[in-house]
């Protein structure tokens, strides 16, 4: 395929503190016009979050390799914008890739060639990423056969683009920390976003309850009924978890075996009080920016566990063994294809239109995701 052009996000940096992000458009026709600024100096926390919001990105066509003999050509159907993006674009996630690189962990592309020597893919299979890093938002990318792994392409689009992250995190935190059962109860905050939607869903496939903890909002009605209609058992705002609603509530269901923290600071100490004895409370996200404080007396009186979850580190540690992602992504999509696992609500956005998209992806109470389409 030499001659072939491709798209990607790709970051410069020019040394520590200066980093700029270039978004990349592929087109098998003609190149593109290039548009690039950079940061200089010392970036500060306003130029970071200016810098993810794309006031630092440009449109680029880029050559491909040819496909060699264990690679194959994979063309980017869409990718969407996650939180874990906008951090390592700011410098801040646990992964940070050597500049300049392709933004994206997530997303979903269809084979269209392989080598000669690929055996489990065949062009016009659909694929998403083994891991995070690999880098989606572009159009095209001759990846290693093992970079990738394939999905039925029988599920809605969004739904396989969204699906190696958020519901894998969720699957694994209700599978791997407490041995749930029909009839329990799992507590959760931040329960409107990705990971959360799924928790209330896979839970509720699973006969589990959920008591799900949000931010007061304007909207806040139509997001109860909204997530009540996934399969919540119950949706709460943050004030509630310290008021005497938590008792009588607690008449209706028994206390939660297993909390589930995204956001961290006091929220995450209020979902500690309502734990069982002996439970434990998975922080898997940081929103709130805020260390999580443990309370004594939950440690000593009630022998609570607390512990952290990265479906990134899962993937790596399991990356031996090909059946445990392979049974959690079927497991998922037999979920996805019985009507019980939906993808978040998301806005479909050009890749052109980058720079909307990531300006509202950082904006407070955004209730779709944004997913890049190419």
């Amino acid at each position: 395929m030499a001659g072939f052009t491709g798209s990607c996000f790709v970051c410069f940096k020019m040394k520590v503190s200066r980093i700029a992000w270039l978004l990349c458009k592929r087109s098998e026709v003609r190149r593109h016009t290039v548009c690039r600024t950079f940061t200089s100096g010392s970036t500060t926390r306003q130029q970071q979050l200016s810098s993810a919001r794309g006031s630092i990105c440009r449109l680029e066509s880029m050559e491909l390799p040819s496909v060699g003999a264990k690679s194959v050509l994979v063309k980017l159907l869409a990718a969407p914008i996650n939180p874990s993006d906008i951090n390592m674009i700011q410098g801040s996630y646990a992964i940070l890739p050597d500049l300049p690189a392709v933004g994206g962990n997530e997303g979903v592309g269809q084979i269209l060639e392989v080598g000669s020597q690929v055996k489990a893919l065949r062009p016009g299979d659909w694929v998403i990423p083994r891991d995070a890093g690999l880098g989606t938002w572009r159009t095209a990318a001759v990846l290693a056969e093992n970079d990738v792994i394939s999905l039925p392409n029988d599920i809605p689009l969004f739904s396989a683009a969204t699906l190696g992250v958020n519901p894998c995190t969720a699957f694994r935190m209700l599978s791997d920390f407490e041995e749930l059962k029909p009839g329990d109860t799992v507590i959760q905050n931040a329960a409107n976003s990705g990971v959360g939607q799924a928790v209330i869903q896979i839970a509720a496939a699973r006969g589990i309850q959920t008591i799900n903890v949000v931010r007061d909002r304007p909207d806040l009605t139509q997001l109860i009924d909204r997530l009540k209609a996934m399969g919540a058992s119950h949706v709460i705002k943050e004030e509630t978890l310290r008021r005497h609603e938590m008792k009588e509530l607690f008449k209706t269901c028994p206390r939660p075996k297993l909390a589930l923290n995204g956001v961290g600071g006091k929220s995450a100490t209020e979902l500690l009080r309502h734990l069982q004895v002996g439970g434990s409370m998975v922080t898997y996200g940081g929103m709130a920016k805020q260390p999580v404080t443990v309370p004594v007396s939950a440690l000593i009186f009630k022998n609570v566990k607390v512990k952290g979850f990265w479906v990134t580190q899962w993937k790596r540690t399991h990356s031996q063994d090909e059946g445990a992602l392979r049974g959690m992504l079927d497991e998922l999509c037999s979920l996805i294809r019985q009507g019980k696992l939906t993808a978040p609500a998301c806005s479909e956005v050009g890749l052109q239109d980058f720079r909307k998209a990531l300006d509202t992806a950082m904006q407070p109470f955004t209730s779709a995701k944004q997913v890049l389409v190419m």
